[in-house]
Order: structure tokens, then C-alpha cells, then sequence
């Protein structure tokens, strides 16, 4: 009786599940958020318990990623995005084996550490 990795049978990783691993590694990562609750964006919040927004489609073994994240601000985008990137992109390799071939990010709103304006 063979053992080799053929004769196992295959292993299929639906692009939802995927999606799902990408929400949660996003929101691992500081300074992102997502958008909560509400309908066709009405009564919506910011939220940063909650996971972001992600639509993933495969092709073979690749996944396209869109993501959707707020962001706290001030924060520098560039060094925030390029973890999210990164972390995203490492945890669906390691937990899928697939590659990431392409990621979109949307910064959907920007949540600034108070609301109130400084007094000039």
C-alpha cells in the first residue's frame, strides 16, 4: 500500500475560508480597523475589535485578496500598510500553502485619536 502524498487525496481550501484567515491576520495588526454593524453603511461605527472586511477569489494555487481597513490616525500609512501586507500575506502562506499573488487595500476612514479640535 503506497503512502505517497498522490494517493492521499487533495486538499481544497475554499477562497471564504481563506478571506476568513486574511480578516483575523489583519486584525492582528496595530493601528487597523473595520467598519461594524449598520446597512449599506448606514449606522455604521469604527471598530477596532472586529475583523476588516476581505473578498478573496483563487486561481489554482493563488489567492487574490481585497481588503477593507480603517485606520487610527496619526499613524504613518506607509509603515502600518506595509505590516499589514506582510502579515497578511505570511499567515495565509503559512496556514493555506497557497501564494498571495496580489492584495488590494482600501482605507475606508481614518480614526483620529480624538475628535476635538485643538484651540487656536
Amino acid at each position: 500500500m503506497g503512502s505517497s502524498v498522490e494517493s492521499r487525496g487533495t486538499t481544497t481550501v475554499p477562497a471564504r475560508v481563506v478571506a476568513r484567515i486574511a480578516e483575523q491576520a489583519a486584525s492582528e495588526v496595530p493601528h487597523i480597523g473595520s467598519s461594524a454593524g449598520g446597512v449599506l453603511g448606514v449606522g455604521a461605527r469604527r471598530d477596532f475589535d472586529t475583523r476588516p472586511s476581505v473578498d478573496c477569489d483563487l486561481y489554482g494555487r493563488t489567492a487574490v485578496l481585497r481588503l477593507d481597513v480603517g485606520v487610527a490616525f496619526p499613524a504613518p500609512l506607509h509603515d502600518v500598510l506595509a505590516q499589514l501586507r506582510s502579515h497578511v500575506e505570511r499567515t495565509v502562506s503559512t496556514l493555506t500553502g497557497l501564494e498571495v499573488g496580489r492584495m488590494d487595500v482600501e482605507i475606508s476612514w481614518l480614526n483620529p485619536e480624538t475628535t476635538r479640535r485643538a484651540l487656536r
